[in-house]
């Protein structure tokens, strides 16, 4: 056995690297159907060691049975072909997961946790198989056992760190989700075939082949058509357009719309219109500074364009791709007011001068927010970053009928500001704010009369909803702020008509 091709060690190195590369991958592939949240991410490293650990005690009774080479290679090599096909049948199997949980709302802990289970627990089982077989064919004498399990670990070791990287930071932002599980297939492929002779070469070059098959997109639009779509750096990103022109952003699994664009208008019918008048509750003049956390393919920041010209706009978006989407679809053009920030929102606005009028804080990833941006701290940053008088203005979603959020979300402000209120702009969407100045429908509507015509009606039904904030709730901190799971129990709560 000794002086073949390829070594063990080699074996051990490359399965190591496929398996947490395929890890950080299947992360990544859940993220567009259930978000990446703290939850998803402990499903994904809980189902991959519970399958390591059985794929240990596997790989040991496998390698006892056949201490040979040519087993464990045939067992690589299946392991190699199962994991090829997880990224294409994964785009459909998840979507019938995703209509699953819009209609029963089993919440995002239950349907992410079944994705992993079943599409890369048993390529995850075969791959833990190999070191333990690795080392029973390496064993040649009792006394060299606690070094060759030593260094056979800490090759496969340094392998899955290798792997870590590797899909990390280079090959998800340079060839997408999809290959990256191909591109560790076909080195799984490869190095077993390598093992097993050069007649199986077929076999990794069966799996290069499905590098030719381009992404599929992850879930249909009823209607209207898809003029573009792509898989940033953070996230799947699709413009839909409609037969009237109108176009919407929708992002990962496409449940919310992210943006909106009408040719010839810029006011929506929708929350962006109430982000734009609210803040005039609290404002005794025109906002001069704004920062919009959150601000996808620029909604709001063209509404600003065209309504209040004269406002220094910082629009930050983590996602620079989707500020690149609004400048191509959505009229987000280039002023000399308007500052494009591709930049986490809460580093951003650590480091920034302050002095803002407004902060709108409309960062919502579907199914949920960044924790970080639902706490007190957070909310104290912000109240520092104002100006005298400023207002922080938040677009809280929420399912129908369900506050917990929002009354979450008005605890922790009033933690940081002296008075808090809300806009109930419809079912499923509420501005609330925040501010040391009052906040009252007076000011708003007094407000309103120095609006540009068409923006006047908008000021006057907000005035008439503003009321102050809900009571009840929890404080969130950044020690603790379970957010994930207070919007999963919203949502079992709303299918299940509580």
């Amino acid at each position: 056995m000794r002086g073949r091709f390829p070594t063990l060690e080699l074996l051990v190195f490359v399965v190591g690297t496929s398996t947490l590369g395929a890890e950080i991958a299947a992360a990544r592939l859940m993220a567009p159907f259930f978000g990446d949240s703290t939850i998803v991410w402990a499903n994904t490293i809980a189902i991959v060691l519970v399958a390591l650990s059985i794929g240990y005690w596997f790989g040991g009774r496998l390698a006892d049975r056949h201490p040979h080479l040519r087993g464990l290679c045939m067992l690589v090599l299946a392991a190699s072909l199962i994991l090829g096909l997880v990224p294409i049948v994964a785009n459909p199997f998840l979507s019938l997961s995703v209509d699953a949980f819009d209609s029963v709302s089993i919440g995002t802990f239950a349907g992410s946790l079944f994705g992993v289970l079943a599409l890369v627990a048993i390529p995850v089982l075969m791959l833990g198989a190999v070191s333990p077989w690795a080392i029973r064919l390496k064993l040649h004498a009792v006394e060299d056992s606690g070094e060759v399990a030593g260094r056979m670990y800490a090759i496969s070791t340094v392998g899955s760190l290798c792997g870590t990287f590797l899909a990390a930071l280079l090959l998800i932002p340079l060839v997408g989700t999809q290959r990256t599980f191909l591109v560790f297939a076909l080195a799984l492929a490869l190095v077993a075939a390598l093992g097993l002779g050069l007649r199986w070469l077929p076999a990794p070059a069966a799996v290069a082949l499905l590098l030719a098959i381009p992404p599929g997109a992850i879930k249909g639009s009823d209607e209207g058509r898809v003029i573009y779509e792509t898989e940033t750096e953070y996230q799947y990103a699709r413009v839909v357009e409609y037969d009237d022109g109108v176009r919407r952003l929708e992002l990962n699994e496409g449940q919310a719309i992210h943006s909106t664009y009408r040719p010839g208008s810029w006011l929506t019918g929708n929350y962006w219109d109430g982000l734009l008048v609210d803040p005039f509750a609290a404002l005794e003049r025109e906002p001069r500074r704004v920062a919009m956390l959150g601000t996808a393919a620029g909604t709001t920041a063209r509404q600003y364009a065209r309504y209040l010209p004269d406002a220094r706009v910082d629009a930050v978006e983590i996602d620079g791709e989707l500020l690149d989407i609004g400048r191509r679809y959505f009229d987000l053009e280039d002023r000399p007011q308007l500052r494009k920030i591709a930049e986490d929102a809460r580093p951003f606005l650590r480091r920034s001068e302050g002095g803002y009028d407004v902060i709108m804080v409309d960062a919502y990833r579907q199914p949920y927010i960044p924790f970080y941006l639902t706490t007190k701290e957070f909310f104290e940053l912000a109240r520092k970053r104002l100006a005298p008088g400023g207002v922080v203005a938040i677009n809280v979603g929420h399912p129908e009928g369900s506050d917990r959020l929002e009354r979450v979300l008005s605890a922790t402000l009033r933690s940081a500001f002296a008075n808090v209120a809300r806009d109930p702009l419809n079912d499923t969407n509420t501005i609330l704010m925040g501010s040391d100045a009052p906040l009252t429908s007076g000011r708003l509507l007094d407000a309103s009369r120095s609006l540009p015509a068409d923006l006047r009606p908008v000021a006057v039904r907000a005035a008439a909803r503003l009321r102050p904030g809900l009571g009840g709730g929890r404080v969130y901190t950044d020690d603790h702020a379970p957010v994930e799971w207070l919007v999963d129990e919203s949502l079992v709560e709303y299918a299940a008509g509580e």
